[in-house]
C-alpha cells in the first residue's frame, strides 16, 4: 500500500460517521443538525484536499490504492484508489456537498436530521464509487447512493415526489442489475 492510501478510506468513512451522529442528535434541533452536517462534510473537503499532497499527476495509473480481500470466495477486493480524472471527481463531491447544505437552510425545514443524514449518506456513496477499483465495490457504493436520492427526492422532492421517486427507482435498478 501507497503511503495515503488510508485518506481514501477517510473520505468515505467520515461523512458515513457524520450521518450516524447527525441521527444521534435529538429531533427538533435543526440548527445542530445544519451544523454537525456542515462541519462534517467541512471536515471532509479539507481531508479531500490532502489527496493532492500525495498525488502525482505526472504518473499515470492509480494512485492511494487500498486493497483487501473482501469477499474471497468471489474473488471481491475492496480496493480503491484514484487517478486524474477521479480526483476531480472528489473533490468536486467534497466541494458542492457542504455548499448543497448551506444552500437548502431555508428551503428545508421539515426532517432536518433526516436531510442532512441523507446527504452525508448520499456523499459517502458518491465518493465510494468515485475511488473503487473493484467492480463489486463500485456496485455496492452505487446502491448505496441510489437510497438516499430516492428519499431525497421522494420526501423532500416537488409536487409529482413520490411519482418521481418510484420512477428513479424502477429506472435505476434495472440500469444496475443490467
Amino acid at each position: 500500500m501507497q503511503a495515503g492510501s488510508f485518506i481514501l478510506l477517510l473520505i468515505i468513512g467520515l461523512p458515513l460517521l457524520g450521518a450516524i451522529l447527525v441521527m444521534c442528535t435529538p429531533r427538533g434541533e435543526a440548527q445542530l443538525h445544519r451544523g454537525v452536517g456542515l462541519a462534517i462534510s467541512f471536515i471532509t473537503l479539507l481531508v479531500s484536499l490532502l489527496v493532492l499532497r500525495y498525488f502525482n499527476p505526472k504518473e499515470a495509473g492509480f494512485q492511494l490504492v487500498f486493497d483487501v480481500d473482501w469477499i474471497p470466495g468471489l474473488g471481491a477486493h475492496f480496493k480503491t484508489g484514484i487517478d486524474g480524472i477521479s480526483i476531480f471527481l472528489v473533490l468536486l463531491t467534497t466541494f458542492m456537498v457542504p455548499l448543497t447544505l448551506l444552500g437548502t437552510a431555508k428551503s428545508i425545514t421539515k426532517s432536518t436530521r433526516e436531510f442532512i443524514a441523507c446527504m452525508l449518506v448520499l456523499e459517502a456513496g458518491m465518493l465510494g464509487a468515485f475511488v473503487a477499483l473493484d467492480v463489486f465495490v463500485f456496485y455496492v457504493f452505487w446502491e448505496v447512493m441510489l437510497i438516499p436520492m430516492y428519499l431525497l427526492i421522494g420526501i423532500w422532492g416537488g409536487q409529482r415526489r413520490l411519482y418521481a421517486s418510484i420512477k428513479f427507482v424502477i429506472y435505476t435498478m434495472v440500469g444496475s442489475l443490467l
